[in-house]
């Protein structure tokens, strides 16, 4: 029996996942419309919150767009606060 759902998706690519923390401050390829560049990342998962550092504005990007979209990171963040924001390994498991 086949799973229909894994033949609709579209084939992983062969990039490794970009590591990202809480508290990282990446440059995106384009400028936001104050002029900058530079984006503080306050929301880690599926969708990654981002904070313009220019003017404050709060944004959600799919992980695949932002993966895409990032050119450098100015200044990583800590590892400590994103592991204890993140998922907890279930007990027995």
């Amino acid at each position: 029996m086949r799973n229909l759902a894994f033949d609709t998706l579209p084939p992983m690519s062969g990039r490794p996942v970009l590591e990202l923390l809480l508290g990282d401050v990446v440059r995106l390829r384009r400028a936001h419309p104050c002029g900058s560049t530079e984006w503080l990342v306050d929301r880690l998962g599926a969708d990654i919150g981002l904070r313009c550092q220019g003017c404050g504005r709060h944004v959600l990007l799919e992980r695949r767009q932002l993966e895409s979209r990032v050119t450098d990171f100015v200044s990583r963040g800590d590892a400590a606060l994103s592991a204890a924001v993140g998922p907890r390994p279930a007990v027995g498991a």
